[in-house]
């Protein structure tokens, strides 16, 4: 309420000046072949006050109730009452001094004065022109409130695709661990002399997946790093059983890429590959081009899998929709004898 008084009482200054303009225009105008001070003073105050009873009808009630809530048919009726006010009023004044300022002599009153029509339109172009700045301003209103709700949805909008991809990481992270942790399970039973060496490399993955994967990005050659590291572990545990084809083509130094991006699909290569005359083939290709990068990875495989089969590979599908939305190709083949991913994106 106290901001409100405030906001009304900075105004009054600026309805006081205008006002004062508004009057001195009436005088100005309407002095046109008269001298008599007495009476212009006294027709242009009344005439004003008119003009300001009708404008603030106009700008404060008619175009906000009516015009701006497109209720047109109660508009046009009020705006004819209050034509028929003004002008009526307009009559009155101009026979008040008709009678007490000429004696009744209508030659000896100002030319402009003698014609209720000009006044007319004297009296409506101020409120014309005062409606208009209000409907002026409103429209600048509706429009920044439209723009700050749109703020407010696109920011909206912001916030549940990071958390959306921020479950989506947190669902990633826990199933690639589970399946190394039960690979290096398997080799401690055995206590296999790879074991250390798979810790260690392990561990390399784990910083990366708690620290480095919360960053909204990472460089390349990070993957890149990390891939090999899993494919590493990943040949200590089948031994001569797997033949693994990394080939990397142009990759950028300081080119960026989401974090665990890659590696669920060659994770997945792993999980569901089949070992065809006792070995599982992996061919797995990368290469940057102009602006887009090329992954390609395809393993031996036996019997038909369900392509959408799998955390890792459905999360995946998931992130690049958000990350990449119109700028990437995602087409999973099931071949006869062979599971094929093929993934571009544009930068």
């Amino acid at each position: 309420m106290q901001k409100e008084l405030i906001l009304v009482l900075k105004k009054i200054p600026i309805h006081f000046l205008c006002w004062m303009l508004v009057w001195f225009f009436f005088k100005s105008f309407f002095s046109v072949g008269s001298s008599n001070k007495a009476f212009l003073f006294w027709f242009s105050s009344l005439l004003s006050i008119v003009t300001l009873i009708t404008a603030y009808v106009f700008v404060y009630d008619l175009i906000p109730k009516y015009l701006l809530k497109k209720q047109y048919k109660k508009f046009v009726l009020y705006t004819i009452y209050s034509g028929v006010f003004v002008a009526t009023t307009i009559l009155m004044i101009e026979v008040v001094g008709f009678v007490f300022y000429f004696n009744l002599e209508f030659k000896q009153m100002p030319a402009l004065t003698k014609s209720p029509a000009v006044v007319l339109v004297c009296v409506f172009f101020i409120v014309v022109l005062a409606s208009g700045l209000k409907i002026l301003k409103q429209s600048y209103k509706s429009l920044d409130e439209k723009k700050t709700l749109e703020n407010k949805f696109l920011q909206t909008k912001l916030e549940l695709k990071e958390q959306e991809l921020k479950f989506l990481k947190m669902q990633i992270h826990p199933h690639f661990l589970f399946n190394s942790l039960n690979t290096i399970y398997g080799f401690a039973i055995a206590k296999a002399d790879e074991a250390p060496e798979m810790i260690l490399k392990l561990s390399n993955l784990l910083d990366y997946i708690l620290y480095q994967v919360e960053k909204p990005k990472v460089l390349l050659v990070e993957e890149v790093n990390h891939l090999e590291d899993y494919i590493s572990l990943e040949k200590m545990r089948f031994h001569d059983t797997l033949k693994v084809s990394f080939k990397k083509e142009n990759i950028d130094d300081d080119l960026q890429i989401p974090p665990m991006l890659l590696i669920p699909f060659v994770e997945n290569s792993f999980k569901h590959g089949f070992a065809a005359n006792g070995i599982l083939k992996v061919d797995i290709q990368l290469k940057i081009d102009a602006n887009f990068l090329f992954f390609e990875i395809e393993n031996s495989s036996k019997e038909k899998e369900d392509i959408n089969a799998g955390i890792g590979l459905e999360n995946i599908k998931k992130r690049l929709e958000m990350l990449y939305p119109k700028k990437h190709q995602l087409e999973i083949i099931d071949k006869k004898d062979a599971f094929n991913v093929s993934l571009k994106i544009e930068f």
